[in-house]
């Protein structure tokens, strides 16, 4: 529009205006197709984020790792006046000696850790969860919304620090219920909001717990939930081309396909505002949301690129040995091929061993790269505990663009 009024005052011809048109339109379908195949990066491993996870009292393992900056800049690392939540998943309570589980080590079904500053140091953080009356190790959030079973239990999607809302911190919580005594025995009953009040420490006695109508399934029996990964696309938080929305990735069905929802800040807790992309447009209707692509895990991330590309990183299928990502030319896609960064079959010591839910930590990030996790897990896992203990834990690894 610019270039428009130029050439109009100068009196240049209509060729010249033509072309000039024909210049700025070119240039906006580049921008709209970025090449979603390319990107050139280096990755290798990052022991020392590993090791701060390889634990021997207390905290000493669990998965579902999700990192939350509490300084609300999601898009930028972390400084060493800042602090970082860790949200875990399923947790091992206990004390390992001469490489053994001590007997009366317990699992719990979700914990939490502060980090001081952007380092990898054990110094620096401190893991929590909650106690019963006798001392006994028990999660932090357990649900209590009107839909809740008294067996349901809660795993923790993604969280963001809402800026807009008085800086309270917001997460995904999945209630989750036991339903037979295989590795797999469990399923999603429903999906919740858990909200904690800004300047709140663990154990976090004062949340409000909200049901919500994010969980999905349809009459072919294929079932999912958003939560999974949150991008917060605000000036505020860091990014690099804010729009002033928050995504928010929902994954459905066997083929593990991502879907995507938007809304304002001011508005997360209004679930008829939520929209959601048909594949062309922003829609009121969950149910019509677009498979954007497939082949993700039922945990990820979506981070800004420096050259303005988004990278979804993921577990490949969901469970495989393989950390891959895809480029985004926004953050509702379209995404290219699967790019495979990592090989994750060194740490798979054993048959039985399984590797899931990669994503990135940006707020942990230096300036250019990813810091990545994966998490390592066992189907046969006390078996496997007793024997490795330190397995149950995520691994990290650093990829570097160029």
């Amino acid at each position: 529009m610019k270039c428009f009024r130029s050439v109009h005052m100068r009196g240049t011809t209509f060729i010249g205006l033509f072309f000039c048109f024909l210049s700025f339109r070119t240039t906006a379908q580049v921008k709209k197709t970025p090449n979603l195949t390319d990107i050139k990066f280096t990755v290798q491993e990052a022991p020392e984020w590993s090791a701060m996870l390889k634990r021997t009292s207390g905290w000493f393992g669990g998965d579902g790792i999700y990192t939350i900056p509490f300084n609300g800049l999601e898009g930028k690392q972390a400084n060493q006046r800042d602090s970082v939540l860790f949200i875990f998943s399923d947790t091992m309570i206990g004390e390992i000696k001469n490489n053994t589980m001590v007997p009366g080590y317990k699992m719990i079904h979700n914990s939490a850790a502060i980090l001081h500053g952007n380092l990898p140091d054990k110094k620096q953080m401190n893991f929590y969860w909650d106690k019963d009356s006798k001392g006994n190790a028990e999660p932090l959030f357990v649900p209590h919304t009107p839909k809740t079973d008294t067996a349901d239990y809660y795993w923790l999607g993604d969280g963001f620090v809402n800026q807009a809302l008085g800086n309270s911190v917001y997460i995904f919580g999945y209630r989750v219920r036991n339903v037979s005594t295989d590795a797999f025995g469990f399923r999603e009953v429903g999906n919740t909001l858990i909200k904690i009040p800004a300047g709140s420490r663990p154990p976090f006695k004062n949340v409000k717990q909200m049901d919500t109508p994010f969980y999905l399934t349809d009459e072919k029996g294929d079932s999912g939930s958003f939560g999974e990964g949150i991008y917060v696309n605000t000036k505020k938080a860091g990014a690099q081309n804010p729009d002033g929305y928050i995504y928010i990735y929902g994954v459905k069905g066997q083929r593990k396909n991502l879907l995507v929802a938007r809304v304002l800040p001011e508005d997360f807790e209004q679930f008829k505002k939520w929209t959601y992309w048909d594949g062309k447009k922003w829609i009121a209707d969950m149910n019509a949301a677009a498979n954007v692509t497939d082949g993700v895990s039922n945990e990820l991330s979506l981070t800004d690129l420096p050259d303005g590309r988004y990278a979804l990183v993921f577990q490949l299928n969901g469970m495989s040995t393989t950390v891959g990502m895809r480029i985004g030319a926004s953050p509702a896609g379209p995404f290219g091929p699967v790019i495979k960064l990592w090989d994750c079959k060194p740490d798979l010591l054993e048959k039985t061993f399984v590797v899931y839910n990669a994503k990135a930590h940006p707020s942990l990030s230096k300036p250019g790269e990813l810091l990545i996790s994966y998490n390592i897990n066992s189907t046969k896992f006390i078996e496997d505990l007793k024997v490795h203990p330190n397995l149950y834990r995520p691994r990290f690894i650093r990829v570097k663009f160029q």
